[in-house]
């Protein structure tokens, strides 16, 4: 799980990043708001844990501007800000949590567990974990990163696994939507992950759970 932590506090920064790595998650940080602008450019995140008061731009006005421009990334704020006012604001701007500082870094991770990591949607497939609702991908414990094509495949086939997904409702995720172009994807999925899918003659393809 690949998370943007914003907090402008060099300590606390430091010290909820190291705890959330020893958790197993992935954690870039930002000190100012800009900076989530430009590493939410290059890189998709399962969840953002926003600060409120921090410089240029402030954590609220950083979710208000991603959720215009169609982010629908979970976010949680962590802030001094008590006031009713500054909350409601917070879950109106979109954010799914609020955590009131100071606090238990356990608690945070207990938080993201609860709401964002249920054990019971982990789909395991050989040495492959794959979480459908973050839609982490795991290969021996190291994530891996598949394209926008080739994530949407495997998202399909494994979520339908044990079950054949006909092939038009795969090539819909292809530019150019052709049989053989399906092919050469599945194909390439499936050197990558290490994983068998079958094609079912004159269906479509299934990945099979045993």
């Amino acid at each position: 799980m690949k998370i943007l932590l914003l907090e402008d506090d060099q300590i606390l920064c430091d010290s909820l990043k190291e705890f959330l790595e020893l958790e197993g998650y992935e954690v870039h940080v930002a000190h100012r708001g800009p900076e989530v602008y430009d590493l939410t450019f290059t890189q998709k995140y399962d969840l953002y844990i926003l600060d409120v008061n921090v410089p240029e731009i402030d954590g609220f006005d950083v979710l208000s501007s991603l959720k215009d421009a169609g982010d629908e990334t979970p976010a949680i704020y962590i802030t001094a800000l008590t006031d009713i006012n500054s909350i409601s604001k917070g879950f109106a701007i979109g954010a799914d949590d609020y955590i009131k500082k100071p606090f238990d870094p356990e608690e945070l991770v207990i938080r993201i567990k609860r709401k964002y990591q249920r054990d019971d949607e982990v789909i395991c497939l050989k040495d492959i974990v794959y979480n459908p609702v973050t839609r982490v991908l795991q290969k021996e414990g190291q994530t891996i990163g598949l394209g926008e094509v080739q994530k949407n495949l495997f998202h399909t086939l494994i979520t339908a696994h044990n079950k054949v997904v006909d092939s038009y409702t795969l090539m819909d995720f292809l530019e150019q939507p052709t049989p053989n172009a399906l092919r050469v994807n599945l194909t390439k999925l499936k050197n990558k992950l290490g994983i068998e899918i079958k094609n079912i003659r004159g269906q479509g393809y299934m990945i099979e759970k045993i």
